[in-house]
């Protein structure tokens, strides 16, 4: 969508991820993750750090951003859990988006006489916005917040367990700024979401001495931009908490900028925050070559991270 339908819609919702609305939310944010692991803890010595962690917080948070509360949140984060789950069939999957639609819909119904305050009350509310447009938007918001957030908790851990000493720096910190700038390390450094690259020129530009002509294609490949040494300090291929990352393009660039990276910068420094200072004997239970990854999607991960302690 471009300005100026783009910018109408933003304009509705942009406050519903703004980073005081956020920081409102962090005592909340912590409460569930503190939750999340008192329950893997309690469970035995061993879990899927993907589905029993990364992928409920991930589904509660945008539930609570999206206004989906009671029975009807518990709904809404088993069909995201099925839509996320490696093991579900394309015949799942449809299943789960047809449901979720429909959930959507009677949400969008209800918020007609009781709007409450998350972001389909706020759209039906303004009356501008059509239903279908509202459902879709909703279901956008909750597949990238979703999935980008849950694959970062579990790339993330990845990372970190591969790089012991950086992991010593973050178990250690009790430092929310050194937290936030090791979040904004890790955003870098792994790049997870791929959607929104695809582009065509509306004029010629000259970019590096390349001529790339009105009406042609570009790729814009973010993941690349964050690796360039000419833009990081040191080896930008090399993970360092230490490091300035915060004008990397992991959250795209100007003004499809993604509208929930706020969001998605607390939940993650709440998480690693938390969980290896909580779980210091956290380990990955087999090698990172037998994960198995989801490839070819627009949002890159593993299906399942099993990890001990």
């Amino acid at each position: 969508m471009d300005d100026p339908e783009h910018a109408t819609l933003r304009r509705m919702v942009t406050g519903d991820f703004a980073n005081r609305k956020m920081e409102l939310l962090r005592p909340k944010f912590q409460q569930m993750v503190d939750g999340l692991i008192d329950d893997m803890l309690a469970a035995g010595n061993s879990a899927d750090l993907f589905s029993q962690l990364a992928v409920p917080m991930s589904s509660t948070a945008i539930c609570e951003i999206l206004g989906v509360h009671n029975e009807e949140g518990v709904r809404f984060s088993k069909l995201g859990k099925i839509m996320a789950s490696p093991a579900s069939t394309p015949e799942d999957n449809v299943k789960a988006v047809d449901d979720m639609r429909a959930l959507l819909r009677s949400l969008v119904e209800r918020s007609k006489t009781d709007p409450g305050d998350g972001v389909i009350g706020h759209l039906v509310s303004a009356g501008e916005v059509p239903d279908e447009e509202i459902v879709a938007t909703a279901l956008l918001l909750m597949a990238a917040g979703h999935g980008a957030t849950a694959h970062m908790t579990t790339l993330g851990t990845m990372a970190l367990l591969a790089n012991p000493d950086q992991l010593a720096l973050i178990r250690a910190s009790r430092d929310p700024k050194f937290i936030a700038n090791a979040v904004e390390e890790l955003l870098r450094y792994l790049s997870v979401a791929h959607l929104g690259r695809r582009r065509v020129a509306i004029d010629d530009i000259d970019i590096g001495g390349v001529l790339i002509r009105a009406g042609e294609g570009i790729i814009v490949a973010t993941d690349t931009a964050n690796h360039d040494p000419s833009a990081f300090e040191g080896d930008p291929d090399v993970l360092d908490l230490n490091r300035d990352a915060r004008h990397h393009l992991a959250f795209g660039f100007g003004v499809h900028q993604c509208l929930g990276q706020q969001l998605s910068r607390v939940l993650l420094q709440v998480v690693f925050g938390t969980l290896y200072r909580r779980i210091p004997t956290l380990a990955l239970t087999v090698p990172v070559d037998r994960l198995s990854y989801k490839l070819g999607l627009a949002i890159y991960g593993v299906n399942e991270l099993p990890v001990a302690w």
